[in-house]
């Protein structure tokens, strides 16, 4: 295409697509002046107050709500992941896209370009960020790709016709600057006065230049063009002028056509150009548009489709806030001070009451017989402030953002709850996260689909692994190489899928408390762990630690981590044969351990018979042995009735000869009163009265002794006479004194 073609084309699609965004891009410099620039009163109403002397505060409580978004978003970065598509791609390639992507967003500040994008999109409903290429070093012709933020959106100009939620589908987009004329001078050697403009002043060169600047534009252009392909016989596809020119090459080889088809393939073009010529033409390596965008809150009307920022519903709620916090401070700043009410000259006896509302006087004297009165302050506008508070609830509401998840207390107590809460806040936000991670996965398709073509010559590349870890490989090589690995970029295809989560530096300090609590709770396992813990840790000397801690592992877990570095195929193949024996006889002893139970089973229900068996007996046995006690009971309880009667017998005995005796004594004594003659009888007499007395004495404390042994009579255990098992107890029948068995009668046993 001709530079006049060019230049036509792309000023009548930088028209459309200027027509196209002029209202978003109108909403989105109001929202960003009002949430960032704290621009929240409208233009007459801060000019009247102005004008007024009164004030016009703003209480900015948008970056609160937006920084919510955009600081989680930084905690879980989305990572891409590259996995084979097919079956020429190989796992070990797919794992040096993972490395070489690492590489690139590490060595480009990807994280820079992601967040600045987010950050857009949260306060204007759109932001972009762009991929480039470079060459790797000031002495070599190697390209590097490179992952660049885009500061401005607005200097984004947008295919309107796109309805992905990327760019996959745009046509044509414009990254643009306007220029000042002598920059412009001085970097391309124009003279833009002197450039080829329209003769017919086209309206369309005032997009292009003003007094002073000239916009320069990035034109991208995506053209579709369809292509021939060849398959051969051995499953190869090829473009089919590649099999023409080299058709003597195949034929030698044996090779043929067996299937031939056109497809659909995209040529893009970058071109920098002002309204009024081409400045330069460069061929883009890949086939999609390196622009990548991160939409806000999409919105589609008719076909036509809307950005809005996480701020454009909660602005009137913000305006309102700042009114009524204005209000209620100027309500209370110029009230006036409670003055003092007397009748006239009550004042002027005293100096001190020109200053009595300002300085804290010991006294105060008045003339007259009536004191001043001060008159009570007027008070705190709560009607004011109440509005205030039901415009912040407003802002909130709207947001979905509530207290909890802005760290306020609330009324949960436990982390679970606590986290719920701040959990609903990041879902009513979360589409501006989710728009990101998209943006993120178009990114690794660009980047899948440019490494191979810029990464196209035999090089040494770094790759970084998850944990940061460098190493440098060789891709795309010649000839087989005669060390190590080698991987071609270009052979098979892959996909990518992205994963948002914590960061690495996240998971290790996860990892650290698991191995920490792990050894806590089991501190045996500590010599076994010690090399992952130190290897997880963040201090000099790490690395040498933990392979010191590495030496003291036991041999078999050392071999098998060398195994697991370099395993070959064969090893592989004799762990695989060990295996399957291993799973035979595991097998085998599962199959005997499965009997073993059905014999153990069989021989379990057995005893369970025999033992309720013998249950049974013991129970008739304890029921028998039980009926003799109860028998031998009533037979004891029976003697022990003849026993106190014979007791009480005894005591009415004593009793009597107690009192025989003292009548004896009587008779004695009046006997010795009149005849001392017969005092030698009367007192042998008495001799003998004394010892039947105790003799009567022991027989009765024997009766005694012997209903106290029946009592307290000893236990002795009662054994089945087949088992030979303790089954219960029963009492040991005490000897009875033959003296008190004689007198005893014989008692019927029930």
């Amino acid at each position: 295409m001709a530079d006049k073609d060019t230049l036509a084309d792309a000023k009548e699609r930088f028209r459309l697509a200027h027509d196209a965004e002029a209202e978003n891009r109108k909403w989105a410099i109001d929202d960003l002046m009002f949430a960032r620039m704290g621009e929240q009163w409208p233009l007459h109403v801060r000019k009247q107050r102005e004008l007024e002397g009164r004030p016009c505060l703003t209480i900015n409580r948008m970056p609160a709500f937006a920084r919510q978004v955009v600081n989680d978003a930084r905690q879980n970065k989305p990572a891409i992941r590259v996995r084979p598509a097919d079956s020429s791609a190989d796992p070990e390639t797919a794992e040096i896209y993972n490395g070489l992507i690492r590489n690139i967003e590490q060595s480009s500040n990807a994280d820079v370009a992601y967040d600045t994008a987010l950050e857009s999109a949260v306060y204007t409903g759109f932001g972009y960020f762009r991929l480039s290429t470079d060459y790797a070093h000031e002495d070599t012709f190697d390209l590097d790709i490179k992952i660049e933020r885009i500061a401005n959106p607005l200097t984004v100009y947008a295919d309107p016709t796109s309805t992905a939620p990327d760019a996959s589908d745009w046509r044509f987009g414009f990254v643009t600057d306007l220029m000042p004329l002598t920059e412009f001078e001085s970097k391309y050697g124009k003279n833009t006065l002197a450039s080829n403009w329209s003769a017919d002043g086209d309206d369309r060169d005032s997009l292009w230049r003003n007094e002073d600047s000239v916009r320069i534009a990035e034109y991208w252009t995506r053209d579709e063009y369809m292509k021939a392909i060849v398959q051969l016989s051995n499953g190869q596809v090829l473009d089919a002028k590649l099999y023409e020119a080299n058709k003597p090459l195949w034929d030698a080889q044996q090779l043929t056509v067996i299937g031939e088809r056109e497809t659909r393939c995209y040529r893009v073009k970058q071109q920098i150009v002002t309204g009024a010529e081409v400045l330069e033409t460069v061929d883009w390596p890949g086939k999609y548009i390196p622009i990548i965008p991160v939409y806000g809150d999409e919105v589609n009307v008719q076909g036509k489709r809307y950005f809005r920022s996480l701020v454009r519903d909660a602005r009137d709620s913000q305006m309102m806030f700042n009114f009524w916090r204005t209000a209620s401070t100027e309500l209370v700043a110029l009230a006036p001070k409670a003055p003092f009410i007397g009748p006239r000259g009550a004042f002027d006896g005293d100096p001190k009451w020109q200053s009595a509302n300002v300085k804290s006087h010991p006294y105060l004297e008045y003339e007259g017989s009536i004191p001043p009165q001060r008159q009570p302050f007027a008070g705190v506008p709560a009607g004011a402030l109440q509005e205030a508070l039901n415009s912040s609830d407003d802002m909130k509401a709207i947001l979905g953002i509530y207290d909890a998840s802005l760290g306020a207390r609330s009324n949960e107590t436990s982390g679970r709850a606590i986290l719920a809460r701040q959990r609903e806040g990041d879902v009513s936000t979360f589409h501006f996260i989710d728009n990101l991670s998209r943006a993120i996965k178009y990114a690794g398709r660009c980047l899948i689909d440019l490494i191979p073509a810029v990464y196209n010559t035999e090089r040494m590349v770094r790759v970084l692994g998850e944990d940061g870890d460098v190493k440098n490989v060789l891709v795309n090589p010649r000839q087989a190489a005669e060390y190590g690995k080698v991987y071609e970029l270009a052979r098979g295809k892959y996909d990518l899928v992205v994963e948002a989560g914590p960061s690495f530096s996240t998971k290790r300090d996860e990892t650290q408390n698991f191995l920490l609590e792990t050894m806590r709770a089991n501190p045996s396992t500590a010599p076994l762990l010690m090399d992952v813990l130190a290897r997880n840790m963040d201090f000099p000397e790490a690395e040498k630690i933990a392979a010191r801690f590495k030496t003291m592992l036991p041999p078999a877990i050392q071999k098998m981590e060398e195994q697991g570095e370099d395993v070959t195929e064969q090893t592989l193949m004799a762990q695989l044969s060990q295996a399957q024996m291993q799973m035979q006889q595991m097998q085998q002893a599962l199959q005997s351990a499965e009997m073993q139970k059905a014999q153990l089973e069989s021989q379990k229900v057995q005893q369970d018979g025999q033992i309720e068996a013998q249950k049974m007996q013991l129970q008739k046995a304890i029921e028998d042995q039980r009926g003799e006690l109860e028998r031998y009971k009533a037979n004891l309880d029976a003697q022990v009735r003849v026993y106190v009667e014979q007791l009480k017998a005894g005591t009415q005995e004593t009793a009597q000869l107690r009192q025989h005796a003292a009548e004896d004594r009587r008779a004695t004594a009046d006997m010795l009163g009149t005849d001392p003659g017969t005092a030698g009888t009367l007192m042998a007499t008495t001799q003998d009265i004394v010892a039947g007395m105790q003799a009567m004495q022991e027989s009765l404390a024997q009766q005694v002794a012997g209903l106290a042994d029946v009592m307290t009579a000893p236990k002795r255990v009662v054994r089945d006479p087949r088992t030979g098992k303790v089954v219960g107890v029963e009492p040991v029948m005490p000897a009875i004194n033959p003296a008190i068995e004689a007198q005893m009668p014989d008692a019927p046993i029930q």
